[in-house]
C-alpha cells in the first residue's frame, strides 16, 4: 500500500489510501494576502508564527511554506529586490526557521525558485514534502535531483510546457511522465504526491467529475498519492464552503489522499460585529449588560472571535469516520466534545451525575 511519510523533528505525517486525510494549511503565504506581504518586508513575523499555531490547533497534519513574496518599498532602494531568485532564498529559510520555533509540525517548502526549495530544505527538520515539480523539461532536470538529493516527497503538478489541458487524459499522461522520470533518478513511486490540477466547477461543469476519475487513475494505474488546491472548485461561486464541504469528501471517496486548503474558520473581526450589533439593536431586541462578543457572535450564530477549525475540517473528519480511517470515531467525538459548563465538570449526560444509569 502506497504510503508518503513526511516528518518534521518529532512528529510524522503519513499520506495514503487506508490513512486520515492529510490536510496541508496554505495560510503561510504572502500571494494575495497584502498585509502579509508587507509584514514580511519589515521582517515582521508574528503573523505566520500566529498562522502556524492556528492551522495546526485546527487540525492541520502539514503546513506549507510559500515565499513568493514581492518587496515593493525595497525594490526602490535595491533593485536586486525585483528578482524573486534574490528575495525568496533567504525569506524562505526564515520563514522555516520561525515556523519550526513555534510547532512541530510537518512542512511542505512550497515555491517555484529553486533556490528557495533548496534554502527550505536545507532549514527544515526531519523529512518535508517539496512543492513542486511539474512536467516541463526545464523543471524536471532542476528539481528533481532536489528531491534525490534531500530524500524527500515532491509534489507532481499535471502540467508541462504545452500549459494546463482540459483534458484530464492529456493531465494524467504528464503525471505518469513525471513518476518516470523520477524514477531515472531513484524516487519512488510513493514518494510522488500527484496534484491532478482541479477546475473551477464554475468556469467548467464537468471538473467534479473530471477530477474524481482521474484521482481513481491516479490511485489504480500509477498507485500514487495525490492532493490538490482544494478552493479552486469553488472558485468565483457564491458559498465556496458548501461546495468546498462536498468535494472534499467525494474526492476522498474517489481516493484523493491530501489537500492543499484553509483548516481555519477566521475570526469574526470588530467591524462585522459592531455592524450586527447595531442591526439587532435597531431591531429592538436588549441585550444582557456585560455581554462580551464572543457570546454575542456564538448568539447570533456568527462564528467567533478566535480562529477555530473551518466547516471544511468537520467534513473531512466526518468522511474519515465514514470510511473507517478513524479509529472508532475518536477523532470526530474530540471535535464534538463540548467543554462542560461550570460546575457540571464530571457529571454525564445532561449534566446528571454518572448519566444515564442502565438497568
Amino acid at each position: 500500500m502506497t504510503r508518503t511519510v513526511i516528518e518534521s523533528k518529532t512528529k510524522t505525517a503519513v499520506m495514503g489510501f487506508d490513512e486520515p486525510f492529510c490536510v496541508i494549511g496554505e495560510r503561510i503565504n504572502p500571494t494575495g494576502r497584502k498585509i502579509l506581504n508587507e509584514e514580511l518586508e519589515r521582517g515582521d513575523f508574528s503573523r505566520v508564527e500566529a498562522d502556524a499555531i492556528a492551522q495546526t490547533m485546527a487540525g492541520a497534519t502539514v503546513l506549507d511554506i510559500n515565499s513568493g513574496a514581492v518587496f515593493s518599498n525595497k525594490m526602490a532602494d535595491d533593485p536586486r529586490y525585483a528578482d524573486n531568485n534574490f528575495v525568496e532564498p533567504d525569506l524562505m529559510r526564515q520563514l522555516v526557521e520561525k515556523v519550526q520555533a513555534v510547532v512541530d509540525t510537518p512542512l511542505c517548502i512550497d515555491s517555484s525558485v529553486p533556490g528557495a526549495l533548496e534554502q527550505g530544505l536545507a532549514a527544515a527538520e526531519g523529512r518535508p514534502l517539496l512543492n513542486s515539480v511539474t512536467g516541463e523539461e526545464e523543471r524536471l532536470e532542476l528539481v528533481l535531483p532536489l528531491v534525490k538529493k534531500y530524500n524527500v516527497p515532491v509534489v507532481a503538478i499535471s502540467n508541462d510546457d504545452t500549459g494546463i489541458s482540459e483534458d484530464p487524459d492529456v493531465r494524467f499522461a504528464v503525471a505518469k511522465k513525471i513518476v518516470e522520470r523520477a524514477a531515472d533518478f531513484g524516487i519512488p513511486a510513493h514518494d510522488i504526491v500527484v496534484d491532478p490540477l482541479v477546475m473551477p466547477i464554475g468556469a467548467m461543469g464537468t471538473a467534479g467529475l473530471q477530477v474524481f476519475t482521474l484521482v481513481r487513475r491516479l490511485r489504480e494505474e500509477l498507485g500514487v498519492n495525490t492532493t490538490c488546491g482544494a478552493s479552486n472548485i469553488s472558485f468565483g461561486l457564491p458559498n465556496r464552503h458548501g461546495i468546498n464541504n462536498a468535494f472534499l469528501p467525494m474526492a476522498m471517496t474517489a481516493g484523493m489522499t491530501s489537500a492543499i486548503m484553509n483548516p481555519v474558520a477566521l475570526p469574526v473581526g470588530p467591524k462585522k460585529i459592531a455592524a450586527k450589533k447595531e442591526e439587532v439593536l435597531a431591531s429592538g431586541i436588549i441585550l444582557p449588560d456585560g455581554m462580551d462578543d464572543e457570546a454575542f457572535v456564538q448568539m447570533f450564530g456568527m462564528g467567533s472571535t478566535m480562529p477555530r477549525a473551518g466547516k471544511e475540517m468537520e467534513a473531512i473528519r466526518a468522511a474519515n469516520f465514514l470510511t473507517n480511517n478513524d479509529d472508532g470515531g475518536a477523532a470526530w467525538i474530540t471535535m464534538n466534545r463540548e467543554a462542560p459548563k461550570a460546575g457540571q465538570e464530571g457529571r454525564g449526560r445532561a449534566g446528571r451525575k454518572g448519566g444515564r444509569r442502565r438497568g
